[in-house]
């Protein structure tokens, strides 16, 4: 079922049409920064339960 939903999603038919003609990037699109903050989330949570992981572990005994 995931396979069909990922399909469906990612089917060029219903992607934005494109005229073709490149236009002038003034600055970082929305999506650009979108994506830059997600990734900048995901690495905080990552992170932030990796500490956790090993805060739970303890100290290791000599």
């Amino acid at each position: 079922m995931r396979f069909l939903f990922a399909l469906l999603i990612a089917n060029p038919a219903l992607a934005a049409p494109h005229s073709g003609v490149v236009k002038v990037r003034t600055g970082p699109e929305l999506s650009d920064i979108v994506l830059f903050v997600v990734a900048a989330l995901g690495v905080w949570f990552v992170r932030l339960a990796m500490r956790a992981r090993f805060a739970k572990r303890g100290t290791p005994k000599d």
